[in-house]
């Protein structure tokens, strides 16, 4: 399998639009222990050919002009796309705005839960992707199913996708009701992609509230793991006087600590970790910081865009 890392930043991207953080300040200059990030998302491809895109980033169009794989071929028809199918890991704003960039008529297949379903059918702006083009299916959870290409031709992957702790899409919260945060639902899901025979395989988990020993359990011996990097600690945003809210009401488990994604995984004898979906405050998106370090000598990686695996 090819595995490409189109963005690697959480909501907003790295720096994002107003953060004067020094983070941010950092990114800006130009600095190179501060690259730039955009946000969220991979492609995978079973034979480099066609694309399965994983979340549809704002910045999507960016992402396809840096990556010549996703880019039409040059002795093709005059509207083609490698990308043959895409896939929603949750109605988050960050992953399903780019669904606009592909309004032009393109046949590809969209898959997304029911419930992610519903929210883009109760959306008319989504109805820019012409329903002639786009198939919209609803994709099973807890059992393996194979995507297809908007001809019925099969990707080569084999996927499992599953609920993980999380909560509802920000613009999706009701004021009138408390916010269920680790809700095991159909609003966060994780998903496990392999090829076509058993083998190897890794899970792309942009979006995880806490971990559980159903979790651990799934993880445990696998191969590669993309994991929710968004903060450092969970008061983060707090701490830096540029947010309100910490990583547990946003639906993100915090990387350090006790109870962080680093000491609750380190067990797990994961193959290769890779922190992903990284807040434009988390200082492991510096090279130099003390936090970098930290990740690195406890055997994760730090995703950048453009970064690309072959498993």
């Amino acid at each position: 399998m090819h595995i490409r890392v189109l963005g690697s930043a959480a909501g907003g991207g790295y720096p994002q639009w107003n953060c004067n953080h020094p983070n941010s300040r950092r990114a800006r200059a130009g600095e190179p222990a501060a690259t730039q990030r955009t946000q969220s998302s991979i492609a995978v491809s079973a034979d480099g050919v066609r694309w399965l895109l994983c979340n549809a980033s704002p910045d999507l169009r960016q992402q396809i002009n840096d990556n010549p794989v996703l880019q039409p071929v040059a002795a093709g028809p005059l509207r083609a796309s490698p990308l043959a199918a895409v896939l929603l890991t949750n109605a988050d704003v960050d992953h399903v705005t780019g669904l606009l960039t592909l309004r032009e008529s393109q046949a590809f297949t969209l898959y997304a839960t029911p419930r992610v379903l519903e929210v883009l059918a109760m959306n008319s702006i989504f109805n820019v992707l012409n329903p002639a083009f786009v198939a919209r299916r609803p994709m099973p959870l807890d059992s393996p199913w194979q995507p297809v290409a908007s001809d019925g031709a099969l990707l080569g992957l084999t996927i499992t996708a599953f609920a993980v702790p999380g909560k509802v899409a920000l613009w999706l919260e009701d004021a009138t009701r408390p916010v269920d945060i680790g809700a095991l639902t159909q609003d966060t899901i994780a998903l496990e992609i392999g090829g076509l025979e058993p083998g190897r395989r890794f899970f792309y988990i942009p979006a995880c509230a806490r971990m559980t020993p159903a979790l651990a359990a799934r993880l445990q011996g696998a191969a590669l793991v993309f994991f929710d990097g968004t903060l450092w600690v969970d008061d983060e945003m707090i701490q830096a006087g540029v947010g309100l809210k910490t990583g547990q009401r946003m639906g993100h488990l915090s990387v350090a600590g006790a109870g962080g994604s680093m000491a609750l995984l380190a067990d797990l004898a994961i193959q290769r970790k890779v922190f992903i979906h990284i807040n434009t405050t988390n200082p492991i998106l510096l090279d130099d910081s003390p936090e970098r370090a930290a990740v690195i000598s406890a055997g994760w990686e730090v995703a950048y865009d453009g970064m690309q695996l072959v498993l």
